[in-house]
């Protein structure tokens, strides 16, 4: 059958079926049509760059930037490593010289929303320690051309990939170190593995990681290896298996740690519900 929703900005009339079919992956039938709220393109675009001491350090001023409600439109900050490797000037932060992590800050909208926006977010990082490097338009201009070296590394012999986690705050660097530990350990001497926080809520934020390692015989199963040892780590250390990479096949043997029985039951039952031949999507999500 059809199932029309969306009538209202927000209501109670029961659990919110949006969410359901948003988070579905194709599992529970065919989206036909789907309504966008639109904004204005902003007029002004502003990025700038901080450095922090340390990525515990930049964490704490994301936190306390999420929880006072000043957070800028983009807010981004990477570890020790993906500093030094990727993005810093060495004679400021990243490099020998200058040490420590990196934060970009973004403002859009109008000239004059973005001005106070400005002056809020400055005067609250400047007071917690942070040091401002000035505008840096280089990163919204050059951070799509990443991913493109990672077929050129591929072909050398360098295994790239890339996972995600989010979790609370209070948890954050536990699942940050035990993350890190277990890409280390299943990959080897040598293993490259980096992170950013790209995602900031007042309760937490994403981790975003960056593996770099020599290539085994078999690359295919060398990731896989690393990859569960990753995903046990998350789910151990009371993180999610997926901030937005979702869920599809991948990560469908930790789904059913992440949400109990019950929840195991709940999809089932939707999916046999809504898709008793199991024609659409299989194999994916329902665990």
């Amino acid at each position: 059958g059809e199932l029309v929703l969306g009538n209202s900005p927000a209501n109670a009339a029961g659990p919110d079926l949006r969410e359901v079919v948003m988070g579905s992956e194709g599992a529970f039938g065919v989206v036909t049509a789907v309504t966008v709220r639109v904004r204005r393109i902003p007029v002004v675009k502003v990025y700038e760059s901080w450095r922090w001491d340390s990525f515990a350090d930049g964490a704490a001023a994301m936190r306390t930037l999420a929880q006072s409600g000043v957070l800028p439109t983009v807010l981004r900050l990477s570890d020790e490593n993906e500093t030094q490797l990727n993005l810093a000037k060495p004679s400021e932060v990243g490099g020998e010289s200058g040490g420590g992590c990196l934060m970009v800050t973004g403002f859009e909208g109008t000239q004059e929303a973005v001005d106070a926006k400005r002056i809020a977010v400055t005067a609250l990082l400047s007071g917690l320690g942070g040091a401002s490097l000035g505008e840096d338009e280089g990163w919204s201009s050059g951070r799509f051309h990443g991913p493109y070296l990672r077929d050129s590394l591929l072909d050398v012999g360098v295994l790239v990939e890339t996972l995600e986690t989010v979790t609370f705050w209070s948890n954050l660097h536990r699942v940050y170190n035990a993350v890190k530990g277990a890409l280390t350990s299943a990959l080897g001497e040598g293993t490259l593995v980096l992170c950013h926080i790209s995602h900031v809520y007042e309760t937490g934020a994403s981790l975003y990681f960056t593996v770099a390692a020599k290539q085994a015989d078999d690359p295919v199963t060398q990731w896989l290896t690393a990859k569960a040892a990753a995903s046990d780590a998350m789910v151990e250390n009371g993180a999610s298996i997926t901030h937005h990479h979702a869920v599809g096949q991948d990560h469908k043997p930790w789904l059913a740690r992440e949400i109990g029985p019950v929840g195991v039951r709940m999809l089932r039952a939707l999916k046999e519900e809504l898709d008793p031949t199991g024609v659409l999507n299989p194999g994916v999500l329902i665990p």
